[in-house]
């Protein structure tokens, strides 16, 4: 039973020394947010499809999540969420998340990748404002495509709640998170507001944005078109 337990144990522990190596501010992980979503959104024809990002509610964007395993694997990672305002007239401001998840099997090392996820729809986007809720379903969570043109949106992606796509040592694709945990970083929030704030508060009481969001805002204002109607 002991050795059991430690065996548990031991991918929070490595996941807690990559963590603290790389430790950072809010702000500095707002930046960094920014320049994942300039590389992917930039991409010429390996990126995320226009048209998707045009319909999305929101987009949650974790740069550099961590992967740690020894026998038992995890993964862990801060980002943000980002939601259109009303009248889908541009962007909002960040919601601090954490997404955190677990696979096992025999696998030894630890590595990084980024992790985009859009919301679809107005369900989808209440989960996301909840304080915690777990990916999962083939109607919920689905590997998004990978190109420029309508021709990538799948018929399994138009019925997804979320899509979502990782890109690790420059390889963007579609994967599947089911079974991670997506929750509400208070801390950061606290961080980034100057007081305690949910998730909820910041997207639907229209907040305003820090400065420090102010690239990754510009980033995706250029790339996804206003409208204004809902």
């Amino acid at each position: 039973m002991k050795s059991s337990k430690t065996l548990v144990m031991l991918p929070c522990l490595l996941l807690a020394g990559v963590t603290s190596l790389t430790a950072e501010t809010a702000s500095d992980r707002l930046q960094e947010s920014a320049l994942v979503l300039k590389e992917i959104l930039g991409a010429p024809d390996q990126g995320i499809p226009r048209g998707l990002l045009d319909d999305a509610h929101c987009i949650v964007i974790v740069p550099g999540m961590k992967t740690a395993a020894f026998l038992v694997g995890g993964k862990y990672g801060r980002g943000f969420a980002v939601c259109r305002r009303e009248k889908r007239s541009g962007w909002g401001a960040p919601a601090a998340v954490r997404i955190e998840g677990g696979s096992f099997g025999f696998q030894i090392g630890a590595s990084e990748t980024d992790v985009v996820m859009l919301i679809m729809n107005r369900r989808g986007m209440d989960k996301l404002l909840q304080s915690r809720f777990t990916l999962g379903g083939a109607a919920e969570v689905a590997a998004g495509p990978v190109g420029r043109t309508s021709t990538a949106e799948t018929d399994a992606a138009l019925t997804a709640k979320i899509l979502s796509w990782s890109r690790s040592r420059g390889v963007f694709a579609g994967v599947s998170l089911q079974g991670a945990t997506l929750r509400q970083d208070l801390d950061e929030n606290e961080e980034l507001y100057g007081h305690r704030v949910t998730n909820k508060q910041i997207v639907m009481q229209r907040m305003r944005a820090p400065a420090a969001a102010s690239e990754m805002l510009a980033v995706l204002n250029r790339h996804s078109r206003r409208e204004s109607d809902d």
